[in-house]
């Protein structure tokens, strides 16, 4: 053996296996294979969500239509009652005349009595003078309030026109009318005041205040009438629309539960796609998806049972080899040929014992991602290391020289060795031993096999070398294949251990690659170079104390 690595020889058993890092390294995050699964289990209902989205809108704006219908029910109620309380003001206006360049009401009795003939309502009138002297009517209705003060017309009286206002009186709310009178002399020729009280105003004649209100109690029984006629026909009918909507997306949705009882009513080996003219338009990615996986699915099933029929297959030679020796053996009475017999028997036995290994390695190999193992830290190094010392006494009995190289380093910076990856020790272990074997029994008795490990950018890389026979371009897509042979090796083997350095690498997101030695120089031995290379581990900041 060469001794390309310094100290390897003579390392003490067991080194490297706890050299490794612990898990968990300050500034170190372990890679972990993503999940894509939520770490809550939700269960949602899409009948239950479409009903919420399309009620709670519903049920949100239903008070505020009663709002909006009260509103406008109070509008529509005061509108008769504000233009009876106009004529009133109106009516009054018309009876106010000068006498002796005093204002005087001329109403009779009668006129009075129907002023204030109300079954309902109280009605309240007021006339008052330039100077706020009462006229007539009730002394306790308040004036208008305008810019702060009590008895100054406002802007819009101006122009005679009726103004209305909410107020109170005796503590009951009522709704006010008034208008501002012009007290001209020439009213006593006749003249009507309502076309004169503008041009009067603006030449500062004095104003006669004329009120009229009433309380409110038909206004809020007309308004409370106009409610009842609205909301209640919407209690009627708001049952009426959450049935039809239940109703309307239960028949929506019925082709899920259609699509589900076709689903459901399947033979448990019937991987077939569903038919993505059979399914509404808005599923129809679902299924898409769901028919890939099911093709998935498929092509895991049918490896499964291609492998499981190449494993019995390859198991019945050597089990065929022990049964046809052991009974020869039992059949010879020369003890030279009985020794041949066992002999040949225990070479099966190793055989038979080396396929059965690589398959539950195999299997192993392919049923880890789903065990939920997480990555840790591994010095590849070490790795490399400790499982080429387990090789040495196998290089020795094939007359092999095996060797390993590893990245220099400053005696004053040994950790520069150290190359790490995010990974699983033991299965990398197991990649790293199939491929030295594999080298091993494809290089000729006087080769040398080497192991190396070295960094390439952020990249980590693993590489085994050989001086065999090596790899046609046209094989080495073929020989990660399971029980995959090349012909003309003349090689045992099971053909199971590329396949599991494949399954391996790819669990550890490694790209492997395949080339000749380009340290080989014979040309009936180009040799290979399997090549490795890791993803760097997922670092994160080191946070201050």
């Amino acid at each position: 053996m060469n001794e390309r690595d310094a100290g390897l020889a003579d390392a003490p058993p067991g080194a490297g296996q706890d050299a490794s890092p612990p898990y968990g390294t300050a500034g170190y995050r372990p890679y972990v294979p993503p999940n894509p699964e939520p770490d809550e289990n939700i269960r949602h209902s899409l009948f239950g969500e479409i009903l919420d989205w399309m009620l709670a809108p519903l049920l949100l704006l239903w008070p505020m239509s009663i709002a909006i219908t009260y509103l406008v029910a109070k509008s529509i109620a005061n509108q008769p009652f504000d233009d009876a309380l106009e004529d009133r003001v109106t009516v009054l206006s018309q009876q106010i005349r000068t006498v002796d360049g005093r204002p005087v009401v001329q109403l009779p009795g009668s006129a009075r009595d129907v002023l204030r003939a109300d079954d309902v309502d109280s009605v309240y009138f007021q006339i008052s003078g330039p100077d706020g002297a009462h006229i007539d009517g009730d002394r306790d209705l308040p004036r208008p309030r305008v810019g702060g003060s009590f008895g100054n017309p406002d802007g819009r009286a101006h122009d005679g026109a009726v103004v209305f206002r909410n107020d109170s009186i005796h503590g009951s709310p009522v709704r006010v009318a008034y208008s501002w009178v012009s007290l001209d002399p020439l009213r006593e020729s006749g003249r009507d005041s309502s076309r004169d009280s503008s041009q009067s105003a603006a030449q500062g004649s004095a104003l006669a205040l004329v009120q009229v209100a009433e309380t409110l109690d038909k206004r809020a029984h007309l308004a409370n009438e106009i409610i009842k006629g609205v909301i209640l026909p919407q209690f009627i009918i708001l049952p009426v629309i959450l049935a039809l909507v239940w109703f309307a997306l239960s028949r929506g949705l019925s082709p899920l539960a259609q699509l589900q009882e076709r689903i459901r009513a399947r033979p448990q080996d019937d991987l077939s796609p569903i038919d993505p003219r059979q399914v509404p338009e808005e599923i129809s990615p679902l299924v898409g998806s769901f028919n890939d996986m099911l093709e998935r699915l498929a092509q895991t099933v049918e490896m499964q049972k291609r492998f499981i029929a190449d494993a019995a297959h390859q198991m019945k030679t050597p089990l065929a080899g022990m049964r046809m020796q052991s009974e020869l053996a039992l059949r010879q009475v020369d003890p030279g040929e009985i020794h041949r017999s066992l002999e040949q028997l225990a070479k099966s036995s190793e055989s038979a014992t080396r396929l059965v290994n690589q398959l539950l390695a195999l299997a192993r190999a392919e049923n880890q991602p789903h065990a939920g193992l997480a990555f840790e830290e591994v010095d590849l190094v070490q790795l490399a290391r400790t499982t080429v010392q387990d090789w040495v006494q196998a290089s020795f009995s094939h007359g092999i020289d095996l060797g390993f190289e590893f990245p220099d380093a400053p005696p004053d910076a040994p950790q520069e060795r150290e190359l790490h990856i995010a990974g699983n020790a033991m299965m990398l272990r197991e990649l790293l031993s199939n491929l030295i074997d594999n080298a091993l029994r494809y290089t000729p008795q006087g080769g040398s096999v080497t192991v190396r490990v070295r960094r390439d950018g952020e990249h980590v890389l693993l590489e085994v070398e050989d001086t065999g026979p090596g790899i046609a371009p046209g094989e080495r897509a073929h020989v990660f294949e399971r029980f995959y042979r090349i012909l003309g090796s003349n090689v045992q083997g099971s053909g199971l251990g590329l396949a599991i350095v494949r399954e391996i690498a790819q669990q550890h997101g490694a790209e492997i690659d395949i080339f000749n030695n380009p340290r080989s120089h014979a040309p009936k031995h180009p040799g290979s170079l399997f090549r490795l290379t890791f993803p760097p581990p997922v670092h994160e900041p080191d946070v201050a104390d």
